[in-house]
C-alpha cells in the first residue's frame, strides 16, 4: 500500500485536547509513516509534537495520566498572600516536563525533521502580563465575532510570531523552555523565557499555525494540519488537509486532577487516526 507523505505538519494548541493528537498520530502514523520537512508546533501541540517524534508518548501519557490520579486541586488560593498565581499547573508542568525530556530526547529530535515551535513576542514596552490579559480578551471578542476558528487576537496588541527550531537548541533544558514558552498563558502558565526574551503562548498570535504552512503550500506542497476543536474547522487551503475530533473533548483545557478526560482526548484520537488512515488508504 503507497504511503501518503505530507510536505509539512501543524499541530496546533488546546491545551489537555491536545491528548486526541497524540492518540491520533499514532494510529495514523503507524499506517503511513511521515518524514516532512518540518513540524510547526503551537502551545501544548509543541509538547505532544516532541513526545510522539521521539517515540516517548505512551510513557509520557502513562505519567500524565498517573499524575492526575492523584487529584490534586487546580488551585491553591493562599498562593495569592506570596504574590502568586493560585494555578499550579504552569509550575508542575515545568517540573513534569524536567523529568520527562532529557539531552538525549533533543539528540533523537535533532536526528528528525525540525519542529519549529511557534512563540508570541510582546513589544517592548508592553508587560509580558498584560499582553497575555490582553490578548485573551481580545480573543473573546474575536471568536464571539468570527467563531474562533483560526485565533490571531494577539496581533492586533503588537505581539510578533517567532519560531525556534528542535535542530537550534543546545540542551533538554533549552527544549522545556521552548515548551513552556509556547504554552505562556498567564494566569495559568508563568511568563516564558527563550533566548533571553519574554515568549507567550504562540497561539495568541496563529492558532492553529497557519503561518509556516502557509509558505509550503504557496510552493505547492502539501499539509496536514491536526486541530484539537470539536466543529470549528480553521480555513481550509488546496493543498491542505485538516483533521480534527470527531466529538467535543470535553477535558478542561488546564486541569490537573481528570485522567478519564485525558484517556477520553487520546483514545478518541486513536479513532480517528485509524479512520483517517483508511480514507488515504
Amino acid at each position: 500500500m503507497a504511503t501518503t507523505q505530507f510536505d509539512a505538519i501543524g499541530f496546533a494548541g488546546g491545551g489537555n485536547r491536545c491528548y486526541w493528537q497524540s492518540g491520533f498520530w499514532e494510529a495514523f502514523s503507524a499506517v503511513h509513516p511521515q518524514r516532512p520537512e518540518y513540524y510547526v508546533a503551537v502551545s501544548a501541540g509543541a509538547y505532544h509534537c516532541a513526545m510522539n517524534i521521539i517515540g516517548k508518548a505512551a510513557t509520557i501519557r502513562a505519567a500524565a495520566i498517573a499524575f492526575a490520579e492523584r487529584g490534586l486541586p487546580d488551585a491553591d488560593w493562599s498562593r495569592l498572600s506570596r504574590g502568586q498565581s493560585p494555578f499550579v499547573v504552569g509550575g508542575l508542568f515545568d517540573e513534569f516536563l524536567s523529568t520527562m525530556f532529557t539531552d538525549q530526547d533533543l539528540a533523537s529530535l535533532k536526528e528528525a525533521p525540525p519542529i519549529l515551535m511557534q512563540l508570541a513576542h510582546p513589544p517592548s514596552w508592553m508587560p509580558s502580563a498584560a499582553a497575555a490579559l490582553g490578548s485573551i480578551a481580545a480573543y473573546q471578542i474575536e471568536k464571539a465575532l468570527t467563531g474562533g476558528a483560526h485565533s490571531k487576537a494577539g496581533r492586533y496588541l503588537g505581539l510578533k510570531p517567532a519560531w525556534i527550531s528542535t535542530h537550534d537548541m543546545a540542551s533538554g533544558r533549552e527544549l522545556v523552555d521552548a515548551i513552556m514558552g509556547t504554552s505562556s498563558v498567564p494566569p495559568f502558565m508563568p511568563v516564558g523565557r527563550v533566548n533571553g526574551r519574554a515568549s507567550l503562548d504562540g497561539g495568541l498570535v496563529d492558532n492553529p499555525p497557519l503561518i509556516k504552512l502557509r509558505e509550503t503550500e504557496a510552493k505547492g506542497g502539501r499539509t496536514l494540519l491536526l486541530t484539537t476543536r470539536y466543529g470549528r474547522m480553521p480555513p481550509s487551503a488546496a493543498n491542505r488537509t485538516v483533521v480534527g475530533p470527531s466529538e467535543d473533548i470535553t477535558v478542561d483545557k488546564f486541569t490537573i486532577r481528570d485522567p478519564d478526560g485525558l484517556r477520553h482526548a487520546y483514545e478518541l484520537g486513536l479513532k480517528d487516526g485509524e479512520t483517517f488512515a483508511r480514507t488515504l488508504a
